[in-house]
Order: structure tokens, then C-alpha cells, then sequence
């Protein structure tokens, strides 16, 4: 089984749609995990006695609708000889959408988060090689005209979080 996608902090969404209990029940199964197997929709559908492609819809819907973030599997980078990183930067907030384009155009950003903090904005570096983090970080600070603070993981935690729906 793989964890599956990110649930947007808001439960509405834009249209202001909001979810009913089977949208409930979807989120909060698919959150223990996603089979992995030839037909894994109609697996999931099964257990939740509708048809794959009713469960297929309602997926593309609270994603379209922002009440999903994503849906994907979740890799654990290093395992596979990557690296992650926490990063942050200062942004004038005159500026911070332009410097959020900057960033998010790079492959690497994982995601990014707007923060109340000095340092304002934070988004997480994926790369494929450990040696590939300070060369992004360099490019992006190029790119942006800021200094990028790097914060690696020291000591790693699981916290085994599940949002109810």
C-alpha cells in the first residue's frame, strides 16, 4: 500500500462544493493506503461498495475543486538515493508572488508554503543525488536575488498523521 495525496486545509473548495459522506469515506480509506495491484481503482471501490468508475469521478472532482491538493504515491527520496531538504528565503511581500513563481518553476520544489515568520516562505527540495541540493539552492538564489537558508534533516520522525474527513 502507498500513502496517496494531501487534503486541503479548507473543506470547501472553489464552487463551493463540499464533500458528502461518500467523498468522506474515499479520503479516509485512501489515507491507510492505495493497493498495489493490476486494477487497484476497483480494488478500492469494491471495499467501498461503489463502482471504479463512480470512485474515479469523485477523485477528479475534489481534485478539481481544491478539496484535494494531489493524489500520488509518496516516496521516501533517500531510499532511492535522493535528497530532500527544508528551505526558506525572506520575501519582500511586494514581491512574494513573483519570487513564488521563481521558486515553483524549478522541478526540484516539492511544495511551498507562505509561513508568518521572518523567513516567509518555506518549500521542501526533492533531487535525485544528495550532491544536486547546494547547486539548486545556488541557481535559486541566482534566480531570485535572495539567500536561500538551507535546514537538512538531522534525525528523521514518522508521524503517522491521518486527517478525518
Amino acid at each position: 500500500m502507498l500513502n496517496t495525496f494531501t487534503v486541503s486545509k479548507d473543506r470547501t473548495c472553489k464552487n463551493n462544493l463540499h464533500m458528502d459522506k461518500i467523498d468522506r469515506t474515499i479520503i479516509n480509506t485512501l489515507q491507510e493506503g492505495f493497493p498495489i495491484c493490476s486494477s487497484p481503482y476497483k480494488k478500492v471501490a469494491e471495499g467501498l461498495r461503489i463502482s471504479e468508475q463512480e470512485l474515479l469521478d469523485r477523485l477528479k472532482v475534489l481534485l478539481e475543486s481544491g478539496i484535494l491538493s494531489r493524489f500520488g504515491p509518496m516516496y521516501h527520496a533517500e531510499h532511492m538515493g535522493g535528497a530532500l531538504t527544508l528551505a526558506a528565503v525572506k520575501a519582500p511581500e511586494q514581491n512574494y508572488d513573483n519570487i513564488a513563481d521563481m521558486i515553483n518553476s524549478f522541478p526540484e520544489v516539492a511544495h511551498n508554503y507562505a509561513r508568518e515568520h521572518a523567513l516567509n516562505m518555506w518549500f521542501v527540495l526533492a533531487t535525485e543525488t544528495p550532491e544536486q541540493i547546494q547547486p539548486i539552492i545556488q541557481t535559486i538564489e541566482n534566480k531570485t536575488g535572495l539567500k536561500v537558508y538551507n535546514m537538512p534533516k538531522i534525525q528523521e520522525y514518522f508521524v503517522g498523521l491521518k486527517l478525518e474527513a
